[in-house]
């Protein structure tokens, strides 16, 4: 029986080793601010989006955020993508649970597409205009 108990041990061990870390945690006071956003029905049959006062104080703002690039064509630089806490790999479109929603970036000159965490900085936007483009805007941005 005690050898039965050390074997499971061994293969727990074995088991939790062998995660893999899939990203690397982005989260920061200003992200979380950003995920604060959330749906409500404004009246029957019709939601919109709730931007609470923490949230509201950083539109127009300028703010840094750590993140990743994630492109919305085809190319090896881009000054117009989309940025999430997480990776491609990690289906950032999602933007729920804990996953913020991702900001759309128009950088002042591009930048080249990497795989790893870049922080940016430039002006914040909320776009509460009810229209199709994205929610949030990260304008005049520089990598840091």
């Amino acid at each position: 029986m005690k050898y039965c108990g050390l074997l499971i041990l061994w293969l727990c061990s074995l088991w939790v080793s062998a995660q893999v870390k899939v990203h690397t945690d982005m989260r920061t006071p200003t992200w979380n601010t950003i995920g604060l956003r959330y749906d409500k029905e404004i009246s029957p049959g019709k939601w919109g989006s709730v931007y609470p006062e923490p949230l509201k104080k950083l539109n127009n703002k300028v703010i840094e955020l750590p993140g990743y690039i994630i492109p919305t064509k085809v190319g090896s630089k881009f000054s117009e993508f989309m940025f999430s806490i997480v990776p491609i790999a990690s289906c950032p479109y999602c933007g729920t649970g804990d996953i913020p929603a991702m900001i759309e970036v128009k950088m002042i000159t591009p930048i080249p597409i990497t795989d790893k965490p870049v922080k940016l900085r430039g002006i914040f936007i909320i776009n509460d205009s009810g229209d199709d483009r994205s929610e949030f805007f990260l304008l005049n941005a520089k990598k840091v």
